[in-house]
């Protein structure tokens, strides 16, 4: 008879079996190979002796999927200071132009005013008077110190976090009465995975304690020891072994099953899964277990392999009694996978298929064999790593290593470079002397409006030179207005301060507007006996080429420009009369 599904083979002229390594599916019909992913087995415990940060203070675990390690900080950390050292040499390339206000001019003085680390700590010669100083290079290095203490700081407190306290495990001998304190529920789980059911088991009732041939050696019946019983599952027959209240008064025990053919069951597994669990009677959320699936031994060569013949199938575990003095001596028993010694086995379908066939052959052997290590107790406890002195010390000297690092950049640079140890005075040179002009802007327009006569005039006014006075430039309105708007006003704003002031050698008319500007503008000569020379020029600017201008230059500059108001008040008054006396005689009855 042929077999309705792949990967299989025929016995006994009527039977069909999975070859070596695969497992039959009733639903799909179907042989799969048996597949294990990972580590053979997998150790937990429900002990949990970490500190748990609020999750709206600090979610590690969301860190932890981003950052799995300190590689991750250390890298960014390195990406952004090399991003802000590109970006301050870039800076540098832009012109700063003359008077303050390009663009980059804007972003290296910002720049330098971040110099917060080395402000004091600039090149200095000899017999000079240490000073704050804010550059350029101070600034991008203070930066740059602070970008790398803020990316190591944040690898210290991911190790502060990740790695915060050690496990720290102690044995101690140990005697009969401190097992009796011990009070354990522990749980065992084999299943066999196959397509046999529990009706193949036999020979599962007797508890072997102690090793054959040795005086200690006893049996016992295993119900003495724990509540055994199958329960036929998806995988396979799983045998469970219940002991409450266990007490492990024997160093070995093992117990054995077997499993048998049955009419069209033949016995057969391709591996086995274990769970073993220990747990605390007084919290059952404290608990320790072992887990995992075993698929061939580690000295098996072939990669799928089936299971059968009368060699045990012998699986190990350890059990350790352990104390958890961080968790008010919490005892319990700590299982732990020890080893598999695979039985009788066929990788070939052949030797599979003889086997099959043959009915001594027909039994898979389990063993469960449990050493309990009862001379010593591990006191388990924990230890933080790093105290509050530790960790201010570690911070201390992540600061120390970041500003010294580029302290010792910034003194290669400036040693090595000479422009480097005076390129301030540019910056602040234009920097002084655009806010020297906008404040003098101001004090232009306060004076101004505050001894002016009336408002400040509108853009659109013509401007002439009289000849009254040499170096006020004095606006006429073109539109018709009161007489009280249409009055000339000396601005101090028009005053020339340049070094050299042209007066004019003959008389010039001003333009006078007139009551009625659409009937044309009246032209008045200046009186003849009135010279313009008689005037003394303005006062000249004491500056120094190529200096920068001090408050007290800018004082005596104002207090000379003051004096030379009141003198042209006093010849403006005298000017005014002299023009009131000949208008008042040309329009007298004498003058006409």
């Amino acid at each position: 008879m042929h077999c309705p599904t792949s990967n299989s083979f025929t016995y006994n002229s009527s039977l069909c079996a999975c070859n070596p390594g695969f497992l039959f599916n009733s639903t799909t019909t179907t042989c799969s190979p048996f597949i294990v992913s990972g580590e053979p087995s997998f150790v937990g415990t429900g002990v949990d002796y970490s500190v748990n940060f609020p999750e709206t203070i600090l979610s590690f675990e969301s860190i932890k999927k981003y950052a799995e390690s300190q590689d991750v900080f250390l890298g960014a950390t390195l990406v952004m200071v090399v991003s802000w050292l590109l970006f301050c040499v870039g800076v540098r390339f832009g012109s700063v132009g003359d008077d303050g206000t390009t663009f980059w001019f804007k972003v290296r003085w910002w720049v330098s005013r971040l110099d917060v680390c080395f402000a004091t700590r600039h090149w200095l010669e000899d017999q000079k008077v240490v000073k704050k100083r804010k550059t350029e290079l101070g600034g991008t290095f203070s930066v740059a110190s602070f970008i790398l203490f803020i990316g190591l700081l944040a690898a210290l407190l991911y190790q502060v976090i990740s790695k915060r306290t050690i496990e720290v495990h102690s044995v101690v001998a140990a005697n009969a009465p401190d097992f009796t304190s011990f009070s354990t529920d522990m749980e065992f789980n084999i299943t066999t995975i196959s397509t046999m059911t529990c009706s193949n088991i036999q020979n599962l009732g007797t508890l072997f304690m102690g090793k054959p041939g040795f005086l200690d050696f006893r049996t016992t019946p295993l119900s003495t020891f724990a509540k055994f019983s199958c329960e036929n599952t998806t995988k396979g027959p799983m045998v469970t072994l219940k002991c409450t209240n266990c007490q492990l008064f024997r160093d070995n025990f093992y117990t054995s099953w077997q499993f048998i053919d049955l009419p069209n069951i033949p016995a057969s597994a391709v591996g086995f899964e274990f769970n073993l669990t220990s747990r605390d009677r007084l919290n059952k959320k404290r608990a320790s277990f072992v887990s995992g699936v075993l698929k061939k031994g580690s000295h098996m060569n072939a990669e799928f392999v089936t299971f059968r013949g009368k060699d045990p199938n012998i699986l190990q575990f350890n059990l350790f009694p352990r104390v958890y003095r961080n968790k008010d001596d919490l005892k319990l028993i700590q299982p732990l996978f020890h080893d598999f010694i695979p039985g009788s086995s066929f990788g070939d379908i052949n030797k599979l298929r003889d086997s099959l066939q043959n009915s001594s052959n027909g039994v898979v052997n389990v063993t469960l064999n449990v050493n309990f290590l009862s001379s010593y107790i591990v006191e388990v406890d924990s230890q933080s790593t790093l105290g509050p002195v530790g960790f201010l010390a570690d911070l201390g000297g992540l600061y120390c290593i970041s500003i010294g690092l580029f302290f010792y950049l910034l003194v290669q640079f400036e040693f090595r470079f000479k422009r480097f140890r005076r390129e301030d005075k540019v910056m602040r040179r234009i920097r002084n002397r655009k806010k020297a002009q906008e404040r003098w802007d101001k004090l232009r327009k306060y004076v101004v409006f505050t001894w002016g006569r009336g408002s400040l005039p509108h853009e659109d006014r013509n401007v002439v030179l009289t000849s009254c006075c040499s170096g006020i430039l004095i606006k006429s309105n073109q539109n018709g207005g009161s007489v009280s708007k249409r009055r000339q006003h000396i601005r101090k704003d028009t005053i020339s301060f340049n070094k050299k002031v042209s007066v004019p050698d003959d008389k010039v008319s001003q333009k006078v507007s007139s009551d009625d500007v659409d009937n044309g503008i009246a032209h008045r000569q200046q009186p003849p006996g009135f010279a313009a020379n008689d005037i003394p020029l303005p006062p000249s600017l004491e500056i120094k080429p190529d200096s920068e201008i001090s408050a007290s230059e800018i004082q005596k500059n104002l207090q000379n420009l003051y004096e030379y108001n009141l003198m042209l008040r006093e010849e403006l008054i005298l000017a005014q009369s002299m023009l009131h006396s000949l208008t008042s005689n040309e329009y007298s009855p004498e003058g006409h």
